[in-house]
C-alpha cells in the first residue's frame, strides 16, 4: 500500500465526508496527505470576498485536522501527479465536481494521472442527490423545480457519515495562506469601473466548527418560524449557512438530517435546499446556461449597453439609484458580503427590467461580492428574475419595490440600517422613491434615477418585442 492525497476542494470539512473515509480506506493506514490547489484559473475572477472567506476555512480546516493543508499552486493536471510521485501515492481521492469547469479539470487531472498509473477517485459531489441523477420520463431532466422537488424527495433518507480517525501526513507548500488572496481578481470585468473591490471589514467566522453552531441554533431557535420570518429583510430570519455549503464546511446531508422534523418551517427550509440542488441539476444538463439564456423566445431582448448603461449598471451596484428597497440591499451585499435572498430578487429585477440592462451583468457583480457566490445558484436565480431560465418566473411579473417594501420592510427598519442619509425619514414615506426626503426632512439621498411605472412599461413593451421576433409564441 502507499499514501493517499485528499484534494479538498468544496468539501473543506472533516465530518459527513465520504471523499475523506475512501481516502483513508484506501491508505490502508500509510497516511493520507490532504492538498488543496491554488489554481489561477478558478481564483482570476474571483472577487475578494470569497476568497478571503476561503483562505479562512482552508484555516480552520488545518486546525481542525492538527496539520496545515498543503497548499500547491498551478494547474492541477501538473501539480496533482507531481505530488503522487514526490510521496509516493497512487490513489487521488475527491469529492466529484458537476459545474463545467469543475468536470474539466478534473477530467485532465484523470488523464495525467492516467499516464503515471495511478488513480482517480471522485466520491459523491457538495450535493444531497447527485446531479443528474434526477430524472424524468425517458430519462429526461426535470425543468421545472415542483416536479425536480417531488422526485428529489423520494432519494434517502440523509445518513451522516462521522468524521473518520485519519494519519495525516504533512508535506511542503509552496504557497502560504496569506498569498492567496493575492492571487485573486485578475480578470475584473471592465463594467466594474471605479466600482470597490474590497471586501467586508467582517464576514462570517469560517470552518466546520462555526457551521456546525449556526445549523445546530437554526435548527433549535428559528426553524420551526422559517417560513413565516426568512422574507422579513430587517430580522435573522434565515439559516445563515449558504457560506457554508458553498465551501462544503458542512454537507446538506447534514443539514436536512438536521431538519428532518415534522412543521412547515422544516419543510420550507428543505425546499430551499431543494433549490440549489435543482439550480446544479440544471446546470449540470446544461453547461451553456453559465451565460446563455435557457428560453429561447428571450434571446433577442432588447438590452441597453455603452457608456451610458455601464454607468446605470454602476449606480446600481454603489446603491445609490434613489429606490431605497434596492439601494438597501445592494449596500448590505457591499457592507456584508451577503445579500438577503428577497433583495437578491428586488435588485436583479430592478436592474433587467427597469433598468434595461443584461442579467450577466448583475450576475458578475453578485459572484464579484458575495461569500456565497455559487455559479449554479447565482445564474440561474439571475435568470429565474430575468425570464429566461428553466422553470423561469414570466417576464411580465415586475417585482415593485414599493409594495416589496411594504410587505417585506413596512417599517423601514432594513432600509434605515443601511441607509443612514434616510433615518429621520419614518415609513411609509421612506419606502417610496427618494425616500420621502422634503423641505421638512433634507438628505444628500439622490431621487429616484427613473420613473418606475414607465420603465415598467417599456420593458413590457421590450418583451412583446422579442416574442415577436421569435415567431409570437410563448414557448
Amino acid at each position: 500500500m502507499a499514501p493517499s492525497i485528499m484534494w479538498f476542494r468544496r468539501d473543506l470539512r472533516l465530518g459527513d465526508h465520504p471523499a475523506l473515509h475512501e481516502a483513508v480506506r484506501r491508505s490502508a493506514g500509510d497516511g493520507v496527505v490532504p492538498v488543496f490547489v491554488v489554481d489561477d484559473q478558478f481564483l482570476a475572477p474571483s472577487g475578494p470576498t470569497r476568497v478571503r472567506f476561503l483562505v479562512e476555512c482552508l484555516r480552520a480546516l488545518g486546525d481542525s485536522m492538527g496539520t496545515p493543508v498543503v497548499l500547491r499552486r498551478g494547474d492541477p493536471a501538473s501539480v496533482i501527479p507531481a505530488l503522487a510521485r514526490e510521496i509516493g501515492a497512487t490513489a487521488v481521492i475527491v469529492t466529484g465536481d458537476a459545474a463545467p469547469r469543475g468536470l474539466a479539470r478534473d477530467a485532465a487531472v484523470a488523464e495525467a494521472l492516467k499516464g503515471h498509473g495511478m488513480a482517480f477517485t471522485a466520491v459523491s459531489t457538495p450535493y444531497a442527490v447527485d446531479p443528474g441523477t434526477v430524472t424524468g420520463a425517458e430519462s429526461h431532466p426535470v425543468k421545472v423545480f415542483s416536479a425536480f422537488r417531488r422526485r428529489w424527495e423520494t432519494f434517502g433518507p440523509h445518513l451522516v457519515l462521522p468524521i473518520p480517525e485519519v494519519r495525516w501526513l504533512p508535506a511542503p507548500s509552496d504557497i502560504g495562506l496569506e498569498e492567496i488572496e493575492g492571487r485573486c481578481g485578475i480578470r475584473r470585468p471592465t463594467i466594474f469601473g471605479d466600482l470597490p473591490d474590497g471586501p467586508p471589514a467582517a464576514l462570517p467566522v469560517a470552518g466546520e466548527a462555526a457551521a456546525t453552531i449556526i445549523l445546530d441554533e437554526f435548527i433549535g431557535q428559528r426553524g420551526s418560524i422559517y417560513k413565516i420570518q426568512r422574507d422579513i429583510l430587517a430580522d435573522a430570519g434565515t439559516s445563515g449557512l449558504s457560506p457554508y455549503l458553498r465551501f462544503g464546511c458542512i454537507h446538506p446531508r447534514t443539514a436536512l438530517a438536521a431538519a428532518s422534523g415534522p412543521g412547515e418551517g422544516f419543510e420550507t427550509f428543505r425546499s430551499e435546499l431543494c433549490w440549489r440542488e435543482f439550480y446544479a441539476d440544471v446546470l449540470f444538463n446544461n453547461p451553456t446556461s453559465v451565460s446563455e439564456v435557457l428560453q429561447r423566445k428571450m434571446a433577442n431582448l432588447e438590452v441597453d449597453t455603452g457608456a451610458e448603461a455601464e454607468n446605470r449598471f454602476r449606480v446600481w451596484a454603489r446603491g445609490e439609484t434613489g429606490v431605497p428597497l434596492v439601494d438597501a440591499s445592494m449596500r448590505q451585499l457591499m457592507a456584508e458580503g451577503w445579500m438577503h435572498n428577497r433583495g437578491r430578487m428586488i435588485t436583479a429585477s430592478f436592474l433587467v427590467k427597469h433598468l434595461h440592462l443584461d442579467w450577466r451583468w448583475g450576475a458578475r457583480w453578485f459572484m464579484w461580492r458575495l461569500v456565497d457566490g455559487d455559479i449554479a445558484s447565482n445564474q440561474h436565480g439571475w435568470q429565474w428574475t430575468a425570464g429566461t431560465g428553466t422553470d423561469a418566473a414570466p417576464f411580465h411579473r415586475i417585482f415593485s419595490p414599493i409594495a416589496q417594501a411594504e410587505r417585506f420592510d413596512p417599517e423601514g427598519t432594513f432600509i434605515h440600517r443601511f441607509i443612514p442619509e434616510l433615518a429621520g425619514i419614518p415609513a411609509p414615506a421612506v419606502l417610496q422613491p427618494g425616500g420621502g426626503v422634503d423641505l421638512l426632512h433634507p438628505s444628500t439621498y439622490p431621487p429616484a434615477m427613473v420613473d418606475l411605472k414607465v420603465e415598467r412599461l417599456e420593458a413590457l413593451r421590450r418583451f412583446a418585442d422579442a416574442r415577436e421576433r421569435f415567431g409570437g409564441t410563448t414557448s
